[in-house]
């Protein structure tokens, strides 16, 4: 492979922006679900970061299998009576706006120590995520249309939990 095309995808990599590499098609929680949904969510979806959003589209945090993990004590039905907004706490969470490039998204989640920045559209609103894969499909070459969608979609999923009458509280 010749070096210069390298360096020349590298530079163009650089500047695409957040809304060209992003992901649009997301799960989500809500902030009083509970970990137990929260980790089925993301074990069905097999997502390793779950947006946090409230009944607006506004994001309250981002939750990772590793938070969840790390709180997990008891078996489901005490898992069922924590809220998922619980595991949030004081977390960090850094956000970035569909103009930013790719490189500026890079350089926050980095010194945010994460490896996944939710995108936030007008009124703070959830439309995508940028995940070191996102990244590294970017670097590969591997990003669907060089060009900004004419319209912005994004495809949000929340699951309902529905449980037998004795698990309701």
């Amino acid at each position: 492979m010749d070096a210069r095309a390298g360096e020349k995808d590298m530079t163009d990599v650089r500047e695409l922006t957040v809304a060209q590499v992003m992901s649009r098609t997301l799960v989500a929680v809500a902030p009083d679900e509970s970990p137990l949904l929260a980790w089925e969510i993301m074990r069905r979806a097999d997502v390793h970061h779950l947006p946090v959003v409230d009944g607006h589209g506004r994001l309250r945090g981002v939750l990772t299998r590793e938070d969840v993990t790390a709180r997990w004590a008891g078996g489901p039905f005490d898992q069922a009576r924590v809220r998922v907004d619980a595991l949030l706490g004081d977390h960090r969470c850094p956000h970035t706006g569909l103009d930013a490039s790719l490189a500026e998204a890079a350089a926050a989640m980095l010194g945010a120590g994460v490896d996944a920045i939710p995108v936030l559209g007008e009124s703070g609103r959830l439309v995508g995520m940028v995940t070191a894969t996102d990244v590294i499909r970017a670097v590969a070459g591997q990003v669907a249309g060089q060009e900004k969608p004419p319209e912005l979609m994004t495809g949000m999923f929340r699951l309902v939990p529905v449980l037998p009458q004795t698990y309701r509280t």
